[in-house]
């Protein structure tokens, strides 16, 4: 046995990513936002998360189920409050069913190698989630083709499609991707299925809540609800505000992850409070449609205030919003600046994003008022780096 450290290595590599700028911290946000603090940095979409209804609900399913789950779903971790959540979640979206995980990642990954084997062909967008791309390299392990077409391109969807000998295949890509807030062609990706006997799975964690009449859903929004052979995973830690993911569709695929999904049969269920407080959000956005209105209004000012002031921001299908910087130096220290000035951005760096360019990331609220709005835009107009835009 040698004497030296089989961890050491990580030193070295931790000082490469320094020296490319590529450090990531852990930063503790504070339990109450200031009263003159604007947040565009996370996904409270709809502004849920401190709502006093869904922070009720949470307490009172931890009262009455408990702080966690206690095990799988299809062990002790199935409660009534989940099949409630799953009830309406399905009926929100005009999905036959609904099945929670305790994630969308897991959700995710759940979906996909429950469906795809070595007789299947996945063909994904190549800007997908993570998410999406780690469960199509698990599918791959187990003997799946995996083709790439071009960023919502459905003319390249459509060939990888043709393309493939696989019995079965199936076209995966989220609906809003999370970088840019763009919204692919969800009609034109499910007419290429059709022609093809695909089936067609979407991410539409940025789209629950946010597109679509009542913020129904990107499928919803496509004129795609219920369509057959087509399937979503959903987070509910966005615009819902709490925590947990989903997979909607028609009621044999349900069954089929409940018997077949690892990431449902081998993981913890989601914990009663995220449960309940994701149920809350969801009745709140019934009865508030208003919500994803007004959120899709404030993106587009957003977008359109920083563009007449000489940034290169992007136009919103949805609550997304970036702005492109020169480096990643430099939009490390416009993040920075605009964090000491009170206004929370997210910074998005290589190689967290597919087409290697760095920017800010912001994320719009539903909640946020007019003179939070103007603050944020005089933050970020005012903290550019010299020769942005």
């Amino acid at each position: 046995m040698g004497d030296s450290d089989p961890f050491e290595r990580l030193g070295a590599a931790a000082a490469e990513r320094a020296a490319a700028g590529l450090t990531r911290r852990l930063r503790p946000r504070p339990p109450q936002e200031a009263p003159d603090a604007v947040d565009l940095a996370g996904n409270d979409y709809l502004g849920f998360s401190r709502h006093p209804e869904v922070a009720e609900a949470a307490a009172a399913a931890a009262r009455r189920w408990g702080a966690g789950a206690t095990g799988s779903r299809l062990v002790t971790g199935d409660t009534l409050l989940h099949r409630e959540l799953e009830e309406e979640l399905a009926d929100f979206s005009g999905a036959e069913a609904a099945l929670v995980f305790s994630s969308g990642y897991t959700a995710n990954l759940g979906v996909v190698t429950a469906l795809a084997d070595g007789s299947t062909a996945l063909v994904c967008d190549r800007h997908n989630h993570a998410s999406l791309i780690d469960a199509a390299r698990l599918a791959k392990a187990r003997g799946a083709q995996v083709l790439l077409f071009d960023h919502a391109d459905s003319a390249t969807a459509e060939a990888a499609l043709a393309g493939s000998a696989r019995e079965h295949r199936i076209l995966l890509s989220d609906t809003v991707f999370s970088v840019d807030g763009d919204l692919t062609d969800i009609a034109a990706l499910a007419r290429a299925c059709a022609e093809d006997g695909a089936a067609l799975v979407v991410d539409d964690a940025h789209g629950l809540g946010v597109v679509g009449e009542g913020g129904a859903g990107a499928l919803s929004a496509a004129g795609l609800r219920g369509a057959p052979g087509t399937a979503a995973a959903v987070t509910l830690s966005k615009a819902l505000g709490a925590q947990g993911g989903a997979v909607l569709g028609p009621r044999p695929l349900i069954r089929h992850l409940v018997e077949t999904a690892r990431t449902f049969i081998f993981d913890t269920g989601l914990a009663p409070p995220a449960a309940g407080a994701a149920l809350a959000a969801l009745r709140l956005l019934r009865a508030e449609p208003e919500r994803p209105r007004r959120l899709r209004s404030l993106a587009r000012r957003i977008s359109a205030e920083l563009t007449s002031a000489g940034l290169a921001a992007t136009a919103p299908d949805a609550a997304v919003v970036s702005v492109l910087a020169d480096s990643r130096e430099e939009a490390v220290a416009w993040a920075g600046a605009c964090r000491a000035a009170g206004v929370d951005v997210g910074c998005f760096r290589p190689p967290s994003v597919p087409d290697g360019r760095s920017r800010l990331r912001l994320t719009v609220r539903a909640d946020l008022t007019d003179a939070q709005v103007d603050r944020a835009l005089e933050t970020v107009v005012g903290t550019r780096p010299r020769g942005s835009g």
